[in-house]
């Protein structure tokens, strides 16, 4: 049973419905619900189906192709020597094919793209020279490795430039859509718990199919993830492997970038990392970003140059905070819940679930139709301007000129501002005024998981977003 993806459905749907070929270019990152989705939507029935090898050299992938064209029924008397003869083939079964729609799904193509190999021109020769003349072809390309799908196939500056008729970019499930996952399963946890677990994971649709009924959400991480033989023990290091061919330097930068919760510089990469500053450096940055590794922000009022990175990917957070050290308890979440480290855990990581839930906030804030830029910002400490250092993770910038200064707080209960709450929320805001040089009006906003503590200084709050708005 599928969850969501509604507009994906109707996109791939559609592709049916005409009198016209397709060419389709799906790409998101590892476990997303990819190949799910596309075996759903056509009902599991392909003219002709393969998946690239992730490891294997030219031989190997054309060896694994001319396989699967014999596997739909069609007649290969020897294997491809060179993609564009693995191509002919492959047209030979769509001409022998008596379905109305010839729907060929070739799944994690940029694996299959080899070193010195010819695959990009016979995908080129085969779709502009042959396929797109025709009105019944529906070809699905499809891979995790989006960076590749980017520059190779969507924006492609040859002779592809152009020429995909349908781009879908599959995206994590959001909180409401985690919810509605669960349900659809008869599991009964409740959005606090619902939470936790997003917290760890993210909406990852593969991730969400290790909940189990009769365990807690505790429980679950433990078997999943630090049990012996814990299917995920492992997890981090295929992510990675299986989106970039050598992972080392992107995992370098990954792991620089997890010391500092308010993210770095290119310059402040470099220096921690001890990676060389080149323009290699940059496509790793570009590539880690479109994968959703990071997000790349220019502070508010910031010129270009002053560009943070920061990491905001769900899973690699948590490794680097519990799991790099691989500990050996197999009850390290049970054991260790409520103890200052996953408490600290728990306010980065809510602070993570907020920004990927900015157009739930903007609803809630009544601001949907509003236009709005979303940045973030930050500034050092200089004692003489009487500017302490501040970090503002989200900032929606409105087209009325107002500015909701967001402060994301996770709490077990309604959370209370304190005296020194109050103080600091009023430093960061002088701070950011006297920086950025702004003329809007400031509306200090909380997002937090119940509500805010009525009675003391709850009054600097100008407006709240809970947890159940974000669903």
């Amino acid at each position: 049973m599928i969850v969501g993806r509604k507009k994906e459905l109707k996109i791939l749907g559609g592709s049916l419905r005409d009198d016209r070929s397709h060419f389709i270019a799906l790409y998101g990152r590892r476990r997303i619900g990819k190949t799910f989705l596309v075996r759903e939507a056509f009902g599991y029935r392909f003219t002709f189906q393969h998946a690239g090898l992730s490891k294997g050299g030219l031989k190997e992938q054309l060896f694994a192709f001319s396989s699967s064209v014999r596997d739909a029924g069609g007649e290969v008397k020897k294997n491809a020597k060179n993609w564009l003869e693995a191509f002919e083939y492959l047209k030979d079964l769509i001409r022998s094919s008596s379905e109305k729609k010839k729907v060929v799904f070739i799944d994690e193509l940029s694996w299959m793209d080899t070193p010195r190999c010819d695959l990009m021109p016979a995908l080129e020769n085969f779709w502009n020279g042959w396929a797109s003349g025709r009105k019944d072809v529906v070809l699905i390309v499809c891979a995790s490795a989006t960076s590749w799908m980017l520059s190779n196939v969507i924006h492609n500056k040859g002779g592809l430039y152009n020429r995909v008729t349908e781009e879908i970019h599959l995206e994590m499930f959001s909180l409401r859509e985690c919810e509605e996952y669960v349900k659809s399963f008869g599991f009964t946890f409740t959005r606090d718990q619902i939470l936790q677990y997003y917290m760890v994971f993210g909406g990852v649709p593969y991730y969400w199919t290790f909940l189990e009924k009769g365990e807690s959400i505790p429980q679950i991480i433990d078997r999943i993830i630090f049990a012996g033989n814990a299917p995920l023990h492992d997890e981090f290091t295929y992510l990675y492997a299986s989106i970039f061919r050598h992972p080392d330097a992107y995992v370098r930068i990954i792991k620089t970038l997890s010391k500092r919760k308010a993210g770095m510089s290119r310059e402040e990469i470099i220096e921690n990392s001890k990676i060389v500053n080149s323009g290699d450096l940059t496509k790793k940055l570009e590539e880690l970003e479109s994968c959703g590794f990071i997000r790349k922000y220019r502070a508010y009022g910031m010129k270009k140059k002053n560009a943070v990175y920061q990491l905001i990917d769900f899973f690699t957070l948590f490794y680097y905070t519990f799991m790099e050290n691989e500990p050996t308890d197999p009850r390290f979440w049970t054991d260790h819940i409520n103890t200052p480290i996953i408490n600290t855990w728990k306010g980065l990581a809510f602070e993570r679930v907020a920004l990927s839930h900015i157009d739930r906030i903007k609803q809630k804030l009544g601001i949907s139709g509003v236009q709005t830029d979303v940045n973030a910002w930050y500034c050092r400490q200089d004692k003489e301007k009487g500017i302490t250092g501040a970090q503002i993770d989200l900032l929606i910038v409105r087209k009325d000129q107002v500015i909701n200064l967001c402060e994301m707080k996770y709490s077990d209960t309604d959370f209370r501002v304190t005296e020194e709450a109050e103080k600091g929320l009023r430093e960061k805001i002088n701070s950011f005024v006297t920086v950025s040089g702004t003329g809007y009006a400031i509306f200090p906003t909380l997002v937090t998981t119940h509500g805010l503590a009525e009675g003391g200084y709850a009054d600097i709050f100008q407006s709240v977003v809970v947890l159940d708005d974000l669903f």
